[in-house]
């Protein structure tokens, strides 16, 4: 049995890319296994898609001048020495990193046993543990045309890989619980929810909306997806909004299948999600993303016209009026086909080709 490792988690930009890549690599009639974190994510998706998944100890790592703490160090060693076993025992023809320190550890171990590794790099800008691996790697994909970081050459342009799936809208809405008609707002902040955009979202929306007099009726609504933890703090800001759905997750299929126009963090597999549906984002970067790639991400996907970038200590003095302008049909139809023109489509395809090419049997 021909065998692959995909070296991820950390967070859902980090693991669903690779669960969309061992998909089309299982398809193709490999043995497919993920690598990540004990106890992390990663673990819980690779059960809920039923994939295989073996977990190690990870340790995180410091981007402050102090350095990285001896206890993460020690837990960064055994994680390596956990992979390191693992692969010796299985011995996969290559092994596929992307990128956030759960994956370093597979990566790493790869490379001192000289089994071939792949990077894939979804953001605009070269992240810490993609550097450690990248003078050994044998190829790196990139999700952007450009990758601050990267030297020249280095880079294969393969896209995000995501869930190809999409429901026509009348399907969509009525998974979601909303009216088919009027244009919908999609809010969400990560897999986990965001505390700024659960905080200042709704009021301005109340507010702008409200002053232009617009409501389902008039033609919008907003579906607010808040993370589990948060739906409690949100509810009572919404509670007398008819045109307001606040829920703690949501059917991320459905949701972009429904939605006109969507503001949300920078995350690469978020725009990307946002692409492949042809859907015009309003980008609130996380301030704190790992070396800023979140700013980098947003500035990329501006610059394309398919989204617009308002910076989170902006959010009360520019969001509603970006929202506004984006909801204008004519505004909207020129983001949409922008956002098209950089759909992922077939991206796991492509990275499974790079994978295969670089196979060692």
């Amino acid at each position: 049995m021909k065998r692959v490792v995909l070296a991820t988690g950390g967070t859902g930009g980090h693991i669903y890319p690779a669960v969309a890549t061992a998909r089309e690599l299982q398809r193709r009639g490999y043995e497919v296994t993920l690598l990540g974190q004990l106890g992390g994510m990663e673990e819980r998706v690779a059960q809920d898609s039923g994939l295989a998944f073996h977990g190690v100890v990870a340790g995180k790592f410091a981007r402050s001048a102090s350095g990285l703490d001896p206890r993460q160090a020690l837990r960064a060693a055994r994680g390596l020495a956990q992979a390191r076993s693992f692969l010796n025992r299985t011995r996969p023809g290559v092994v596929v990193g992307y990128g956030g320190f759960a994956s370093l550890p597979g990566v790493l171990a790869a490379q001192s046993l000289g089994i071939p590794t792949v990077l894939h790099e979804q953001n605009a800008r070269l992240g810490l543990t993609q550097r450690l691996a990248l003078r050994r790697a044998r190829a790196v994909g990139t999700a952007y045309p450009d990758v601050a970081g990267l030297p020249a050459g280095r880079g294969t342009l393969v896209g995000m890989p995501v869930r190809e799936e999409w429901l026509l809208r009348q399907e969509a809405t009525q998974r979601l619980g909303l009216q088919e008609g009027p244009l919908t707002v999609f809010v969400m902040g990560g897999s986990q929810g965001s505390v700024a955009l659960n905080s200042a979202v709704p009021g301005v929306l109340r507010e702008v909306l409200g002053e232009a007099g617009l409501s389902p009726d008039d033609g919008v609504q907003v579906l607010h997806s808040t993370g589990p933890r948060w739906l409690s703090d949100v509810l009572p800001e919404v509670q007398n909004l008819g045109w307001y759905k606040a829920v703690g997750y949501v059917d991320s299929v459905a949701a972009w299948s429904a939605a006109d126009l969507a503001i949300t963090r920078a995350g690469t597999g978020t725009l990307a999600e946002a692409a492949f549906y042809g859907v015009p984002v309003v980008m609130v970067p996380l301030p704190s993303s790992a070396e800023d790639h979140q700013r980098f991400n947003a500035r990329a996907v501006e610059a394309a016209g398919a989204g617009r970038l308002v910076e989170q200590e902006a959010m009360s003095r520019s969001l509603g009026s970006v929202v506004l302008e984006c909801l204008k049909k004519e505004t909207r139809a020129s983001m949409r086909e922008a956002a098209l023109r950089r759909s992922p489509q077939g991206a796991a395809s492509r990275l499974a080709d790079l994978a295969e090419s670089h196979f060692r049997s």
